[in-house]
């Protein structure tokens, strides 16, 4: 057992987060292999003109336009495959941060270690921060050498604003799992819950501009903090970023408080 729980958490997840960031490169690589395809057939933002304004608002911003890299990342990785990834694997950190601990029952012997219990969450919360931010600087750095090769060139500082945000995103719903963990010791209430409101908190921010009352309620959504201000085009958005990052800090206070308060199960 390491001292550092911190580099015990980040050795367990080694293999884990290469795979993943294999993944997310060879996600990125199919994209950009089917650049050149798209590029030759203008026509394609027409046919995405011409679908119901509701099942376009799903998967598109106002702006976007296929006929461009931005608009096609936009379209294409970053308002369905990108934010699927990124949720995925911090949730699941989140979730198995205390939870897995007990469902394999070392958390007894995580806990004999001279570290006291909020250690405990703080450390696995970085383990997840970094590994969320990590696997979207993969994301980034693949868009922006892979886009390369196929003339879908993106400006790497709007590159890195879009992925600041994307890995904000991942890192709240990271948070709510670990604080429901934290919270329950219960790994697949940790992982439902936050599934359940990513994808509400899509729809929210998704189709606001046609439902009246998910538009009062917009910007509460997370999704909203990662999208909305259009990053890819217009840069770090830093009142979202002070959002997410305030959101995060509060649900990190509720995990360290649950776990302090409960009775540990092996």
């Amino acid at each position: 057992m390491l001292a550092s729980v911190l580099l015990k958490t980040l050795r367990d997840q080694g293999r884990l987060l290469l795979a993943w960031a294999v993944s997310l490169a060879l996600i990125v690589a199919t994209y950009a292999a089917v650049w050149p395809s798209v590029q030759s057939q203008p026509s394609i933002s027409g046919f995405i003109e011409q679908m119901p304004e509701a099942f376009r608002s799903l998967f598109a911003t106002s702006s976007a336009d296929m006929s461009t890299p931005t608009g096609y990342i936009q379209v294409e990785l970053l308002s369905f495959m990108g934010p699927i990834a990124v949720l995925i694997y911090a949730i699941s950190a989140g979730a198995g941060a205390i939870g897995g601990e007990e469902d394999r029952h070392t958390m007894d012997l995580l806990l004999s270690n001279p570290v006291g219990r909020g250690r405990v969450v703080v450390d696995k919360f970085l383990a997840m921060v970094l590994g969320t931010f990590g696997l979207a600087a993969v994301m980034g750095v693949s868009l922006v050498l892979e886009g390369s090769m196929v003339d879908l060139v993106l400006p790497p500082d709007k590159v890195a604003a879009a992925m600041l945000h994307l890995a904000l995103l991942g890192v709240v719903f990271g948070s709510l799992a670990l604080a429901l963990s934290a919270a329950t010791g219960r790994t697949g209430l940790s992982r439902g819950v936050p599934a359940v409101l990513a994808v509400l908190a899509y729809i929210v921010n998704a189709l606001a501009p046609l439902v009246d009352v998910f538009d009062r309620i917009q910007k509460v959504s997370p999704f909203f903090q990662y999208i909305a201000h259009d990053p890819l085009r217009q840069g770090v958005a830093w009142d979202s970023v002070l959002v997410s990052t305030a959101t995060i800090a509060v649900l990190v206070a509720l995990a360290v408080a649950g776990f302090r308060r409960r009775d540990v199960a092996g």
